[in-house]
């Protein structure tokens, strides 16, 4: 009451909203492509040199500054223009005019007008490897420090911030808990003992663990996400992982992303996989729906779309993969039991499956062949201790009630399960695995104080950028890759 009489509440919201709508940073070349200041105004924009074309009475300069994958032209007017090499940051002041061209907008710069003008903030060497020219991925891993000014990386790095933006956008609307937990921890989730050992480089007693026992970089935060979802009724997370896995592969990294989530109150595999066929179609819908807008910056504006067309991406293999996310009303599902009967259908008969057998990725990727795919029901005895039993479990061929996500060319895109909230069977499938229990009893406690059913998920970040990016290498999605071998900086 007192803020309305003093101050009404809709002059309030009106003084607010103009406070919070401006900026004291200086404008992106994204912001003033997209929001266009007055034609003949006398403008700044600053810049990256991307590319130098010049005659004896007009220079073409064109600068990005990595805010949207579009360069903004510079018109270098008259004879006495001002030389440039590639990679210089510079702040040009000139006019903004309408472009010739595919280009919408130039900025005009004319030595003899003494409201122009123009800075060179940073110059380069003359060895700046990033000239305008076809270079290979793995001569840019070369140079860490810059690779990112390229269009191709840049844009990785756009659509990674933007698929966050959405799946923030996408659990906020379901009512999760965005959460952040540990990345140190007592135990390893997966059992597979690919783990980093933490030790301190001072220890003056290394008799005695500096955490009073064995720590280590966690490899899934599924265990304490349990926690935290039992309490907060749904979780998430989107935090890095560390497995200590020899693999110098186009899909392993030491260091990764994993989105993670926890759902209290679910009763069967069914309602976790439809959950994530719905986040992983939602943030693929926003990226069709803002494919040809300014407003995501990596898949370019107006008609063109730079992220496409780029030197790396093949345009066909990114729409397929849209469509095949987005075409099917519903995704199939196929038990483990399915599956192998479906593929001995299919390979030669030297190559014929067992119940039992691991799927390989050739496996995988003749299940998703027409459309992403859902096989659930694994054997028991290939999935981690937490699992549930599945609801039609068979003591000879015992399931446990999980699934993984299959896409087509790609394999395995996703991971989850049901966890088992009986003290007793979780009890004795720890003993089972000669788990050491003591360890792990803050985990058996959630099944005594007031369990919940509850089941959920784990995706590997990059490789959802990679699949959506239609890009198959994660080293260079990643900004720093980190892998066997490979920490340049």
């Amino acid at each position: 009451m007192l803020i309305q009489s003093r101050f009404p509440l809709k002059a309030l919201q009106q003084v607010l909203s103009k406070r919070f709508n401006s900026s004291s940073l200086n404008p992106t070349i994204k912001n003033q492509l997209s929001n266009p200041p007055p034609i003949e105004s006398i403008i700044e924009a600053r810049g990256f040199v991307k590319s130098i074309r010049s005659s004896k009475k007009v220079g073409f300069v064109d600068i990005t500054d990595g805010s949207i994958s579009n360069n903004l032209n510079i018109v270098l007017q008259g004879p006495d223009q001002p030389k440039f090499k590639v990679g210089q940051s510079i702040v040009v002041k000139g006019d903004w005019t309408v472009g010739k061209g595919k280009q919408p907008f130039e900025l005009k710069y004319n030595p003899e007008n003494p409201q122009h003008a123009i800075t060179i903030l940073g110059d380069v060497t003359d060895d700046y490897p990033l000239q305008k020219k076809a270079t290979s991925m793995s001569f840019l891993r070369n140079f860490p420090e810059i690779k990112h000014r390229t269009s191709t990386l840049g844009s990785f790095l756009r659509l990674r911030s933007h698929l966050e933006f959405k799946l923030m956008e996408f659990f906020q609307s379901r009512d999760f808990i965005k959460v952040t937990p540990p990345l140190i921890t007592s135990s390893d989730c997966e059992g597979a003992g690919e783990v980093f050992k933490i030790e301190p480089l001072n220890d003056n007693n290394p008799k005695e663990p500096f955490f009073g026992k064995n720590a280590y970089l966690t490899v899934s935060t599924q265990l304490h996400l349990e926690c935290l979802a039992l309490a907060l009724n749904r979780a998430w997370t989107l935090t890095p992982c560390f497995r200590a896995e020899n693999s110098n592969t186009t899909r392993h990294l030491s260091e990764f992303w994993m989105l993670e989530a926890e759902i209290s109150h679910v009763n069967n595999v069914d309602q976790v996989t439809t959950f994530t066929e719905d986040m992983i179609k939602f943030v693929t819908k926003s990226l069709v729906e803002s494919s040809h807008s300014t407003e995501l910056s990596d898949l370019g504006a107006g008609n063109g779309n730079d992220y496409l067309n780029g030197t790396y991406i093949e345009k066909d293999v990114v729409q397929s993969r849209w469509s095949n996310i987005l075409s099917a009303e519903r995704w199939p599902r196929m038990t483990y039991t399915e599956a192998i009967e479906y593929l001995n259908k299919t390979l030669p008969q030297d190559e014929q499956l067992i119940w039992g057998d691991s799927l390989q990725l050739k496996h995988e990727r003749l299940l998703a062949e027409k459309s992403p795919i859902f096989i659930t029901d694994y054997p028991e005895s290939q999935k981690p201790f937490y699992m549930l039993k599945s609801a039609n479990y068979n003591a000879e061929n015992p399931t446990v009630a999980c699934f993984d996500l299959l896409v087509p060319e790609f394999g395995e895109l996703a991971g989850g399960s049901m966890r088992e909230h009986d003290y007793q069977v979780l009890l004795a499938n720890m003993k089972q695995e000669n788990m050491n229990i003591e360890d792990m009893e803050w985990y058996l406690n959630l099944r005594k104080q007031g369990t919940i059913p509850h089941g959920g998920f784990g995706l590997g970040f990059e490789i959802l950028i990679s699949y959506l990016a239609g890009y198959d290498n994660v080293r260079d999605i990643s900004a720093f890759p980190r892998a066997p071998e490979l920490c340049n900086c």
